[in-house]
């Protein structure tokens, strides 16, 4: 499935379907963070890597980069996290 090719929750439905984004170590590779999102239930539904994310938000000295990049993760939610 390429990029293009899917589709992404609604900012409300990603809202009531997060339960949190947590900054983690990725088990692969201990050198690498990426960012995975929970639902209220605690299952993982899905990652982010954290270098691709923060490059793409490139917060500024003085913003708040936890709300930036959780703005930007609630909207790049895909949709199959439903059928999780």
């Amino acid at each position: 499935m390429s990029e293009e090719d899917v589709k992404f929750l609604s900012v409300e439905e990603a809202a009531r379907v997060i339960g949190a984004i947590q900054e983690e170590e990725d088990i692969h590779d201990p050198a690498h963070r990426i960012l995975t999102v929970y639902s209220k239930e605690d299952k993982e539904l899905c990652w982010f890597d954290y270098d691709e994310v923060m490059a793409d938000v490139n917060p500024g000295k003085g913003d708040d980069a936890k709300e930036m990049v959780s703005n930007y993760i609630i909207r790049r939610i895909p949709d199959w996290v439903l059928d999780l």
